[in-house]
């Protein structure tokens, strides 16, 4: 049996409440009232009725204000507008701003009887044709490529995020840099039930605190200097969608909490605001980091940590499913020649020894850069082991204590640091290294290596 649709009815007249309440009712509705226009928008923020029938003319906060509202957290809501007021200019104006009817009062109990199950038929119809279509973009996608890889430890990792991607969990994906951790993020939008809207990323290590909160929470006008004009914050705008946290491991104690509140309550307040915003969004977070250890040295807090990781899903690094890296040179070597507008090279058997030997602490994204720059390089159609430049870095990750034993230390540093800045982070430079980002950061400026990028 269907469940009964549910209706929020708002006037600041109890009298014209208890009427609708018991008409509608007695027709099968679920009837919600609320009088005045700030007690009706207080019921939006705890609920979300199938159908909206408000008064235009109240005190405070106007019937257009409800209809904007409800426009604001679900368009698909249908509003309906009465008042005794009547005229061209606010019918045209309701209308505009998206009503799905403006009945005058006194209205019969008859017509507004038929108008609400209109508007009921209205939701439903429009509930089963999003569902259909997501259906639909389900079976298209489900014959499309996947995430390239077919070792069992990647496969292991597709089952997982093809089961829990329909969900709205929280996921925390984990790996090293580079092991395509926006990769499965899209993955799990792509499959979930909310393709159609918005996936939108924000990288935590790349902005200092005060600007990442507020691309996370928006901010008003007026609330720093330079903040000339209300900014909506990321998630508010992936409403609908996914909002996807990369480096979730940078972010700092004090928005961490802030992150905290968001998920808990699922409301934001901009920076400098005092009014909450309606958030509804997935949220897929990543980090390179161990946020265990983290927690431990109370550079993270343990209540976000559970609140993130509610489904782990771990990328293993390259070196740990070997079986994919053909697979990933074929793809990468035909998408870089299709770009360039010319035949696909192909590998020496000496290159192809090289690079399935070679231990890729860069992992997918250092491979990719490799045989870019060796497609360059290569005039002919095989590409050689030395245009590969990969150094002596082979096998196993002591290529820190194995890699040319005979340079200085200085030497040493400044290749491990030419050779991998394009494929890690700085965080994970300076851990590999075994220094701090700030000691890194040191280093580069006293031996003139700065970021090409």
């Amino acid at each position: 049996m269907a469940a009964a649709p549910s209706i929020l009815v708002i006037d600041d007249e109890q009298g014209i409440l208890e009427t609708l309440r018991i008409l509608l009712k007695n027709e099968g509705f679920d009837v919600t009232t609320a009088q005045g226009g700030k007690t009706g928008l207080e019921q939006l923020k705890s609920s979300a009725p199938d159908i909206v029938l408000t008064d235009l003319k109240m005190p405070g906060v106007t019937g257009i204000e409800i209809l904007s509202a409800v426009r604001g957290q679900d368009p698909e809501t249908p509003v309906i507008l009465m008042t005794a007021q009547a005229s061209l200019q606010t019918a045209i104006q309701a209308v505009n701003e998206g009503a799905f009817y403006y009945i005058q009062k006194p209205f019969s109990n008859d017509d507004m009887v038929a108008i609400c199950r209109r508007a009921a038929e209205h939701r439903r119809l429009r509930a089963e044709n999003k569902q259909l279509k997501q259906e639909i973009r389900r079976r298209e996608r489900s014959g499309q490529v996947k995430p390239l890889g077919k070792s069992k430890l990647f496969s292991d990792v597709m089952r997982l995020a093809e089961q829990v991607a329909p969900t709205e969990s929280t996921v925390l994906i984990q790996g090293e840099s580079g092991t395509g951790k926006e990769v499965i993020a899209r993955y799990l939008h792509e499959l979930s039930t909310r393709a159609e809207g918005q996936f939108l990323s924000l990288n935590c290590g790349a902005l200092p605190e005060s600007l990442l909160e507020s691309e996370l929470f928006g901010h008003v006008k007026g609330s720093f200097t330079g903040a000339v004009r209300d900014k909506q914050g990321l998630f508010a705008a992936a409403r609908g969608g996914t909002f996807f946290l990369d480096e979730i491991g940078e972010m700092s104690p004090a928005t961490q909490v802030k992150l905290l509140r968001v998920l808990q309550e699922r409301e934001a307040i901009p920076v400098g605001g005092i009014e909450a915003i309606p958030v509804d969004v997935r949220v897929v977070a990543a980090t390179n980091r161990d946020l265990e250890d983290d927690i431990k040295r109370g550079r993270f807090r343990t209540d976000l940590y559970y609140r993130l990781n509610v489904i782990n899903i771990h990328l293993p690094p390259l070196r740990d499913r070997r079986d994919d890296i053909p697979i990933f040179v074929k793809e990468f070597l035909t998408h870089i020649a299709t770009e360039r507008g010319e035949s696909a090279k192909t590998l020496s058997a000496e290159a192809e020894e090289v690079i399935m030997s070679y231990d890729w602490p860069g992992n997918v994204r250092e491979l990719e850069n490799a045989l870019e720059r060796a497609v360059i390089l290569c005039e002919g159609l095989v590409i050689t082991a030395d245009m590969l430049a990969l150094g002596t870095a082979v096998a196993s990750n002591p290529e820190v204590a194995e890699m040319e034993k005979s340079a200085s230390l200085t030497d040493y540093f400044k290749t491990y640091v030419l050779q991998h800045q394009d494929d890690m982070s700085e965080t994970e430079l300076a851990r590999n290294l075994g220094i701090s980002r700030k000691a890194l950061w040191e280093r580069r400026i006293r031996f003139g290596l700065r970021r090409t990028r």
